[in-house]
């Protein structure tokens, strides 16, 4: 699917321009952690900004923790203080979109540690989540289909294993952005597609016989068409 970079860059500044006049009426506010900022409608009106890009300007700020919407509520500041906060939304404002690279040097990070943590802690059931997304990747793949998606879900299974929350969570957030960018790549010689599938399935077995030191090995033996990818891209 293409997208409009334009727009995607013009969104953007829209975006940091709405957080920098929120930060602004919480200065001049002086709202402290705890308060209620005003609703979505009233700073779409004030700001002159269209209600969906306030939403997405929020949703941006409570993913960094800053803010805290409650269903039928309303939108409050976060319990972290005034400087801290400040500061946080400062570096958010020149923050420039993540690029591709950075993305797939943290999943790969995070993927390692997730294997390891999965093949000490998976339970019996984890074992079969993980097992099932591996038949559907190796299903569409040796019929010949793109398979990023059900690799995507995968890598997902494991790090749900791992029982680590916030490498779950990470992974959760990070991953769907190397999907769009990811070229689908096809996999079309018959060693090819073996060589990838012997790749997931060292992974799985790996979990399975609870041999941390070999996951993380066979993982960073899955992560090596990515890496050589990145430094083409």
């Amino acid at each position: 699917m293409k997208y409009n970079k334009t727009k995607v860059k013009d969104n953007v500044e829209v975006h940091n321009m709405i957080i920098s006049k929120i930060q602004e009426y919480i200065k001049s506010r002086n709202l402290q952690p705890g308060d209620k900022l005003p609703s979505e409608r009233v700073l779409s009106e004030n700001f002159k900004v269209s209600r969906r890009n306030v939403v997405e300007a929020i949703e941006k700020l409570e993913s960094f923790s800053l803010v805290k919407s409650v269903p039928k509520s309303g939108t409050f500041v976060a319990e972290i203080g005034n400087i801290a906060l400040n500061g946080i939304i400062d570096d958010i404002i020149i923050l420039k979109k993540e690029n591709f690279l950075s993305l797939v040097e943290t999943r790969i990070m995070l993927e390692e540690k997730s294997v390891e943590l999965a093949a000490k802690r998976r339970k019996r059931k984890d074992l079969k989540n993980i097992e099932t997304a591996l038949d559907n990747y190796k299903s569409k793949i040796l019929s010949g289909q793109d398979a990023l998606q059900e690799d995507m879900l995968f890598h997902l299974a494991i790090a749900k294993a791992s029982k680590n929350t916030t490498i779950n969570t990470l992974l959760l957030k990070i991953t769907p952005n190397i999907i769009t960018t990811f070229e689908k790549t096809k996999v079309n010689d018959e060693f090819s597609i073996t060589y990838e599938v012997n790749k997931h399935e060292a992974i799985f077995n790996a979990i399975r016989d609870k041999k941390p030191k070999q996951a993380v090995k066979a993982i960073k033996s899955h992560f090596e068409m990515l890496i050589k990818y990145c430094e083409r891209f």
